[in-house]
This record gives structure tokens, sequence and C-alpha cells, in this order.
């Protein structure tokens, strides 16, 4: 009966949050934590909290594709997460490889022309899950309806002094002008990153942190943060529309403080006209004929 009630609930509570959301963000980034905890609280292996965490993985796909959001990265494996028992990782490995290969093969991946990539230093991964890592994108290499960005072996740390090592490397061989370094030749220099900036951070778990996570894509562009206390195994429909709501609420938020700098910037530089056309006709009198090879601009006729 109380789980009958709360389905009904939270039935209600999706319909009223659908209705405050107007559209989505292009872009969600997932820090999916809590999986060993969920299985810890019920009796269970790690390995169970991440074969429970997959299968949320596959609903947030769906809803993501409900909401027309049109790419979505997931923490998976970080760099620290090598620090983890070697039975752990283990077995995440396995389920790594099972999962790559099944969603590469799935109907539904083809039918909506997701692209899978993977971004991090996929080298430092066992063979199987580099093997897998390439049939997935092998097998979705020609799709553009969504993106789904799978980030293994991945520390965005790490990522960034990698990047400036390369830039570095470049200048002192004469093959780059220190003038050239730019937004565009760092971002050529990251693992194969996003397409495009994130909007939206979800973190699980209830931790407040973003963990080393996109720091390229995500602080550059000042991305909305929603962290939640459910693990990532429990995170529901109306958790990720609650961080979209968060989203649409910090985007109409930055609107506002735009506006309201535009309005006064507008104000200000009228104020600073007036004085200067007041001290224009002040001087006017006193100021010498231009010389005849000079246009009244102040540049030459030739």
């Amino acid at each position: 009966m109380r789980e009958w009630a709360r389905g009904a609930v939270d039935a209600v509570y999706e319909r009223v949050l659908r209705r405050e959301i107007d559209g989505a963000p292009a872009h969600v980034a997932v820090i999916q934590d809590g999986n060993r905890r969920y299985a810890r609280e019920r009796g269970q292996d790690a390995s169970r909290g991440h074969q429970h965490g997959a299968q949320t993985t596959e609903r947030v796909l769906d809803w993501c594709a409900e909401m027309g959001v049109e790419e979505l990265t997931l923490y998976t494996f970080s760099t620290e997460n090598f620090d983890r028992p070697d039975d752990q990782n283990e077995h995440l490995f396995d389920l790594l490889v099972e999962k790559l290969r099944e969603f590469a093969d799935a109907d539904r991946v083809h039918e909506q022309g997701v692209r899978i990539r993977a971004i991090g230093d996929t080298d430092l991964l066992p063979d199987r899950v580099q093997d897998a890592v390439d049939y997935a994108q092998r097998r979705t290499a020609g799709y553009d309806g969504f993106t789904l960005n799978i980030a293994l072996a991945y520390g965005g740390r790490a990522e960034l002094l990698g990047a400036a090592r390369d830039v570095a490397e470049a200048v002192d061989a004469g093959d780059l002008d220190p003038e050239d370094v730019g937004v565009s030749e760092i971002e050529s220099r990251l693992h194969a990153s996003p397409a495009r900036d994130v909007d939206l951070i979800i973190r699980t778990g209830g931790a407040e942190r973003t963990s080393n996570f996109l720091p390229w894509h995500a602080n550059g562009s000042e991305a909305a943060v929603f962290f939640c206390t459910p693990y990532w195994p429990e995170f529901s429909k109306v958790d990720f529309l609650r961080a979209v709501r968060t989203y649409e609420s910090r985007e109409a938020s930055w609107r506002r403080t735009r506006a309201k700098r535009a309005l006064a910037l507008v104000r200000s530089l009228g104020t600073e006209v007036k004085e200067a056309r007041r001290v224009l006709d002040r001087l006017k009198g006193t100021l010498p004929d231009p010389p005849e090879d000079v246009d009244g601009d102040g540049r030459s006729a030739d």
C-alpha cells in the first residue's frame, strides 16, 4: 500500500514538473554516485549495485530522448577509481564490456541514431574494455541523432595538464606561436571532448562536489549543478525533471541578470555620450580646421 501511494504521489509530481518545464538543456553530464552504497545497505556485493545502476542509465537515456536532450556524458570510471580493490574493478570492467556491446547492438540505438564515444585515457583500461569501446564507437560512428559520452579512466585535471603540456611543446618546437594560443588550441588537445559545453551537471548520492568532472566544458560555460540524495540506482524521473527545472531556473536568472547589466550599460553610455557632446560643443570653437587632405573623421583621404 505504501509503495502504491508513493507511486501515485510521484506520478502527480511528475505531471506538475512537466508543466513547469518549457524546454531542456542540450548537454547533460551525470556523476553516477552511490552504486556501492546502495548495494551495501541491501547486503549485496558492489557488483550488484553497478548492475542496478546500469538499469538506471538505460532509463535516463529514454528520458533524455523524451525531453529533447542532445548529448549525455556519464562519469563512469575515473582515474582515481583504479585505486579501488582489483576484484571490484574487475566486476565493473566485465559489466562495462557487457553494456557497451549491448548498447552498440541495441535496435533503439540505431533507430535513434545514437553515437557512442569514450573520453579519457582509455589506453589504461584492460584490453577487453578497450575492445568493447572500439566496437561501440565503430558501430555508431555515423550517427548524429544523439551523443552518448562514456567517461572512462577520466580525470579533468589530468586532461587540462596534458593539453597545457602539448601546447607548451608545440610552442617550444616553433610549431605554434604563443599569440595563437586560444580556446580552439586547448580544445583540440583534450580527450575526444564533448561536442558542446555542458549545460547541466547532475550528481546523485548526496555529495555536493563535481569531482574533477569536465572542468573545461562545465565551469567555462558556468553549468547549472543539481545535487540530490538518492543513490544512482534509485534516481527517478522526478529527480531528473527536478534537475532540468533547476537548469531552467538558472537560465532564467542569468537572462534577467544579463538584461539588467545591459540596461545599466546603456544608461551609463547614454550619460557619457551626453557629457561628451557637451564637452565637444564647448571646444568646437577653439579647434583648428582639419587639413584639406584629411577627411572629417580624421583619416587620410588617400
